[in-house]
């Protein structure tokens, strides 16, 4: 217990000390859990068990399905889909009031299914949308707002790197079943975003676009079906077992690669820039998930999350209060964390409380993943509402009100989805990938 403790206070202490000196996260909890190390273990032993949890914790052929996806995300965002995917959209929604915003909702869900990124999803539908939006009348700060609050359903949606970084800290959870489990809450959250946009619209007088002739509506459609093809191609692989879902993320970068250069808007002098890009990318969250091993050894070696799971069934065994109480944090910490260190850290510590209670490891990870998403267009880090305001040239201050709406309809989601499991369970117990 005393380990415990004092391993618990330095974690707390140098790592938000850390972070507000501006030292990046994944430096922040590297040196606030070696720190932590320092006091029970010697400096070899501190440096070698170090070293090996890095290792052992990107040491996961799954992991490589990261860097894959967010390829294919960069490839997408350049490549001429993001424009195709609002045609179709257009032609799905255009009889609803506000249509311009409505066409936005739906195609950052269909872009974020396809390339598993909410911000790559913000900045290339609200980047394409903006304009025609500015041009027809809209409220740029409630048009940026739908934009903003639509863009995580991507990450709800299959393929979703979260849902992967999730099996990891979980201990290995199906991808499969994540991927299948992701989209119900993810459509529920596109069609709980258009619910303020139509009353919204009805009052600003907003009507519906003129709907397009079936000839074009047709052409629209076949112009956009090679890219939703990828879905039905990745997702659809996976749970039919014709291929893991590492191969599956091989697969869609050679699909919308050779899809980009078809449409020529791809060329291969834009290819190192992308991969450039993309490696970047990728070495944050995978030294983000090695150093995040070493805190999470550090803490099972000491049983914190043993002591937090007894902490809390002692105030109470009411699952119903319980499951608030882990939404409410979950919600707070997604509103100064990423995803993926949220995920990495404190999976491990709710993920055995919420088992106790009954609760399947899979709709746990929705629930998780849908709280951290929240946080993702949530001051003061949410990274996809920063991407969202500087794509519509505003401040953060100018999108918080018209925000506010859509926060509150999530959070009635996040409920449904939190109190209602098959909404999670349905798919991929249907498809026999869970009991």
């Amino acid at each position: 217990m005393a380990n415990a403790a004092d391993i618990g206070l330095i974690l707390l202490i140098s790592i938000p000390i850390l972070l507000m000196i501006g030292v990046p996260i994944s430096v922040s909890m590297g040196i606030g859990s070696v720190l932590a190390m320092a006091t029970i273990f010697s400096f070899d032993r501190m440096a070698i068990t170090s070293a090996q949890r890095i290792f052992a914790g990107i040491n996961s052929f799954s992991l490589l399905a990261i860097p894959f996806f967010i390829l294919a995300g960069n490839i997408m965002t350049t490549g001429g889909i993001a424009r195709r995917l609002i045609n179709f959209a257009k032609a799905l929604i255009c009889f609803v009031p506000g249509a311009l915003i409505q066409t936005n909702i739906v195609a950052n869900m269909l872009f974020g299914a396809i390339s598993g990124s909410g911000v790559a999803a913000a900045a290339a539908i609200g980047g394409a949308m903006g304009p025609q939006q500015k041009a027809d009348g809209y409220d740029p700060k409630f048009a940026a707002a739908a934009n903003i609050a639509s863009a995580p359903a991507g990450m709800l949606i299959p393929p979703s790197n979260t849902f992967i970084i999730y099996s990891l800290a979980s201990g290995g959870s199906s991808v499969a079943a994540l991927f299948m489990a992701g989209y119900l809450p993810g459509i529920l959250w596109g069609l709980a975003c258009m619910v303020p946009v139509i009353f919204f619209a009805r009052r600003a007088g907003y009507k519906a676009e003129r709907v397009a002739n079936f000839r074009t509506n047709f052409k629209t459609t076949i112009e956009a079906i090679p890219a939703l093809a990828m879905i039905v191609i990745v997702v659809g692989g996976i749970i039919s077992g014709i291929f893991t879902p590492t191969e599956a993320s091989a697969i869609a970068v050679v699909y919308v690669t050779v899809l980009s250069f078809a449409y020529r808007t791809l060329s291969i002098k834009m290819l190192p820039e992308l991969l450039l890009g993309t490696v970047k990318t990728t070495s944050m969250i995978i030294f983000m998930i090695g150093v995040s091993s070493i805190m999470g050894w550090i803490m099972a070696y000491a049983q914190i999350p043993n002591i937090i799971a007894s902490s809390l069934l002692s105030i109470t065994d009411n699952p119903i209060l319980i499951m608030i109480i882990m939404n409410v944090v979950l919600l707070l910490l997604g509103c100064v964390m990423d995803p993926t260190p949220a995920i990495l850290i404190f999976a491990p510590i709710f993920l055995p409380i919420a088992i106790s209670l009954g609760i399947d490891p899979v709709h746990f990870g929705v629930l998780m993943v849908f709280n951290l998403c929240i946080g993702t267009i949530t001051p003061p880090v949410g990274p996809i509402m920063f991407v969202g305001c500087r794509i519509a040239d505003l401040k953060i201050e100018q999108v918080v009100k018209p925000l506010l709406p859509f926060f509150v309809i999530l959070v009635a989601m996040l409920m449904l989805v939190t109190f209602v499991p098959e909404l999670s369970l349905a798919l991929p117990r249907a498809a026999g990938l869970i009991q």
